[in-house]
């Protein structure tokens, strides 16, 4: 046969399939209902810039069999670092980033988010109003991030080797305890020394625009700890592996750190010391630079749905934005992330707010991890 006829013979083929195609693939919605690609999404890559956990195939997986697209994810440690990665050209590589409640605004006014149009977000309306509320993701009547997940800095223990919950962060300083202590490395330190010296009972912002002198206390505070610290921890995953390797029984973490360890049958707890606790909120926002504004839109309410805010808590441990959640949840598990009394919970935490002089924090933090 000669080309020119297999080439005819091809073109022919072709025309038929995507006739065969066009008669039986119906509206967007039935595709969608299918869970193929949705419209225009197909084919397409999300790009995340998230905190540890926040990309779990759990829940993922399911967004990308829906709308037939590839979620990609970088993993950042600290809000320093995802401000650091979007500024230093970051910003036209992703999509859907995730800060806490200390960078939110911080990103609304350098520009480098957008607001998200809440009719591609239905489920925003089903979210907890204290988290709508909440003024820092807001400008010019605009809504700039979209709540997921929230939790405390807590003080967790091995209960096995620490029989009585500890009441008080001091425990850090016990000598008995040398070497075994882990701690963030991150500027929140500063923030739990502040707690310690009472800064926040009257004034919870306080601990986040401490004076030079008590910056300097904390300093001191910090390097007084150094001989008990076994590692400062850049990462959830990496504070799992101490506790899981027996190399630490005490340190400031998150409730991912027990929910992982604890599956492999340790005995990890959290408490909150009687100086109190800080905590964070995390919004999904969209990187104002993104060529995939309404697929990141999908995905946004995606993973707020209900369903999915469950598998989202299975995998983290962490308090998730939607309370209808709980519908889905053993009493057992609602409980532990307190979906089931979050207005009060929430009065517990002294939750992370901007730093307005987060170089001089970063500064003395620094200083403290030089000595």
């Amino acid at each position: 046969m000669k080309r020119g006829s297999v080439r005819f013979l091809l073109l022919a083929l072709v025309i038929g399939a995507f006739a065969v195609m066009t008669a039986c693939g119906g509206n967007s919605d039935s595709t969608a209902a299918t869970g193929s690609s949705g419209g225009d999404a197909g084919g397409k890559t999300l790009n995340l810039l998230t905190w540890e956990g926040y990309a779990d195939p759990a829940f993922v997986k399911g967004f990308e069999d829906k709308f037939g697209v590839k979620v990609t994810a970088t993993y950042f440690g600290s809000s320093d670092e995802l401000v650091s990665k979007l500024k230093g050209g970051g910003g036209n590589v992703y999509d859907v980033i995730s800060p806490s409640s200390d960078v939110a605004a911080l990103l609304i006014r350098d520009g480098l988010v957008a607001p998200v149009n809440l009719d591609n977000v239905p489920n925003y309306a089903n979210l907890a109003s204290k988290l709508k509320d909440m003024d820092d993701v807001k400008k010019d009547g605009k809504v700039y991030g979209i709540p997921f997940t929230w939790g405390p800095d807590s003080l967790i223990y091995d209960a096995d080797v620490i029989k009585t919950p500890p009441d008080s962060w001091n425990i850090f300083w016990d000598p008995q305890y040398k070497g075994k202590v882990s701690i963030w490395d991150d500027i929140s330190n500063i923030y739990l020394i502040g707690q310690m010296m009472g800064l926040d009972k009257n004034d919870q912002s306080a601990v986040y625009n401490m004076t030079e002198e008590q910056l300097q206390e904390a300093k001191k505070k910090l390097i007084e700890l150094k001989p008990q610290i076994r590692k400062y921890w850049a990462s959830a995953g990496e504070l799992n592996d101490l506790f899981a390797n027996n190399e630490v029984v005490l340190a400031v973490g998150w409730p991912l750190t027990p929910t992982t360890v604890n599956a492999t049958g340790r005995n990890l707890k959290e408490t909150i010391p009687k100086e109190g606790i800080t905590g964070w909120i995390d919004r999904l926002m969209i990187v104002d630079a993104s060529k995939n504004k309404e697929l990141a839109e999908k995905y946004i309410n995606y993973v707020v749905d209900e369903q999915v805010q469950k598998l989202v808590a299975d995998v983290t441990g962490y308090g998730v934005a939607n309370s209808n959640a709980a519908k889905h949840m053993e009493p057992a598990q609602a409980q532990a992330i307190h979906i089931d009394d979050m207005d009060n919970y929430m009065t517990k935490i002294n939750f992370w707010q901007e730093v307005k002089q987060r170089d001089l924090y970063n500064e003395i933090w620094n200083e403290v991890k030089a000595q």
